[in-house]
């Protein structure tokens, strides 16, 4: 096996940020929504930040999400064929920053 899985639409490949697994869970939920592969987790400085996903850019397979918590901040992208209608459901339900 080569270690790589989904659950729920998300790759599960690389360490995902415990906090923010839950968040990658309710962005899952939305049905224009192929896939969601965490990637490269940065350390960052802060206290008392809530997790939160803040949207960056359209790429060539659908949108660069941001997870952010008080110590790291983790780069993910989220596959869709509809980059804009997903972005703006995102906002609308309180997904994204």
């Amino acid at each position: 096996m080569s270690g790589k899985y989904r659950i729920n639409k998300i790759k599960q490949e690389h360490t995902i940020i415990e906090d923010i697994l839950p968040l990658l869970e309710n962005l899952a939920a939305l049905k224009s929504i192929k896939s969601i592969i965490p990637g490269r987790i940065s350390q960052r400085g802060g206290s008392g930040m809530q997790p939160y996903l803040q949207l960056k850019y359209n790429t060539p397979t659908g949108i660069k999400v941001l997870a952010k918590t008080s110590s790291s901040v983790q780069e993910v992208f989220v596959v869709t064929d509809y980059p804009d209608k997903t972005m703006r459901l995102m906002k609308e339900k309180g997904l994204v920053k």
